[in-house]
């Protein structure tokens, strides 16, 4: 098949180093190992293209203009012009596979116009997270779109169940399937040490991630200032940035662990298995969030690492991770605990093991991308182009 991939969302460089970025490029991997003509519509690039990608057809949407932030919702509103322009120019198509951006309905209503699916892959809330963390002017214009675009998709495809909530609250419910995120196990492969550090007198505790508030690393640093007394040799490894990078570095400050802590700053993908077998433990340390809604990509690498994982038992988390089968689980916002299950994964080296080759293995079984790609294509061939008739919300 030929596929349009677009993702119109000014806020994610598909080329650069964020998770949503490398969420991007694994899809559009996974669709070319099935044999699959991929042409990527972007607005915006944001690096340099990787080696494995460099024959890949790619089209750069007219970029959105920085301003005020009402002119830039109004240019991303107005952008669908450029975005149906280029999916007419670019054609013919046998599938449009979307990465759902706020203010984009031109490539699910193109897809309809010449009559083949459109799929629109859904990460998260976008208005409620615009409203939250960013603010937004044309809210009412936004929700229109928003509806726009999902009357007008085949199939709506939700990461998460909490996700795929949301999604049912928009009278969606018949074409909404719920398909996780994955990754691809051979990136870590075995050119890195995936044992510990270098140093056996050390022990690692690290996260991957945005330096968010919501990726909760405040907890993380509480429980290892818990633990340094009973874990002789720690270390702290967080590898990452955002703007919650000038409070960790306070804060670790306070808590007296500056010494035993490393912050790499942002890191390209390629690197992330180098730094993930730096880890003896990596931890997902979440807080308490309302409706949970992630399919967080640091936890499938982290468990393609066969690294032996503490995540925070919320949403999807709990459905993927069993606790002491392939991880331990704590409660939100819990240094106390956290801390506890590092002692334990500290004192007992067959435990580590074990987790991370049942990571592992869990990972080959059900998560990885070119799984993900498989399923994505099934459901565009199970849906009648722009109908309904296939009922029943998979949950």
């Amino acid at each position: 098949m030929r596929i349009a991939y677009v993702c119109a969302d000014p806020g994610v460089p598909v080329f650069g180093r964020k998770g949503c970025s490398v969420h991007v490029q694994e899809v559009v991997r996974a669709f070319r190992r099935l044999n699959h003509d991929v042409t990527l519509l972007a607005t915006r690039i944001g690096g340099e293209v990787p080696e494995n990608l460099a024959d890949l057809s790619l089209l750069e949407l007219p970029p959105v203009e920085s301003g005020p932030q009402a002119q830039r919702e109004q240019a991303a509103l107005a952008a669908n012009r450029g975005l149906a322009d280029g999916l007419e120019s670019a054609g013919p198509f046998d599938l449009v596979y979307e990465r759902h951006s706020l203010w984009s309905y031109a490539a699910m209503e193109f897809a309809r116009q010449v009559e083949i699916p459109g799929l629109l892959e859904v990460n998260s809330p976008l208005i409620e997270e615009q409203v939250q963390y960013r603010g937004l002017v044309h809210e009412d214009l936004a929700r229109r779109t928003v509806e726009r675009s999902f009357r007008t998709a085949t199939v709506l495809l939700a990461v998460s169940q909490g996700v795929a909530q949301r999604l049912g609250e928009w009278g969606a419910d018949d074409k909404i399937h719920i398909v996780p995120n994955g990754v691809d196990p051979t990136r870590f492969d075995n050119r890195f040490r995936t044992d510990s550090s270098a140093d056996a007198d050390t022990f690692t505790v690290g996260f991957l991630g945005t330096l968010k508030p919501w990726h909760g690393v405040t907890t993380l640093l509480d429980s290892c200032a818990r633990a340094l007394g009973d874990i002789p040799g720690l270390r702290l490894l967080i590898v990452g940035d955002g703007p919650l990078r000038p409070t960790i570095e306070s804060d670790l400050s306070r808590l007296g662990i500056e010494h035993i802590s490393k912050l790499t700053g942002a890191i390209a993908p390629t690197d992330v298995p180098e730094y993930l077998a730096r880890m003896d433990v990596a931890v997902a340390p979440y807080p308490s969030l309302e409706g949970f809604y992630f399919s967080p990509l640091k936890l499938f690498e982290y468990m393609a690492a066969r690294k032996a994982i503490v995540a925070t038992a919320l949403g999807q988390i709990e459905e993927i991770i069993v606790q002491d089968v392939n991880g331990l689980l704590c409660p939100p916002d819990d240094a106390g605990a956290l801390a506890e299950a590092l002692v334990r994964l500290h004192e007992d080296a067959d435990l580590r093991k074990r987790l991370g080759e049942e990571a592992r293995r869990t990972i080959e079984r059900d998560h990885t991308w070119d799984g993900v790609a498989q399923r994505i294509l099934a459901l565009a061939g199970t849906h009648r182009v722009n109908s309904l008739a296939v009922g029943g919300t998979e949950r």
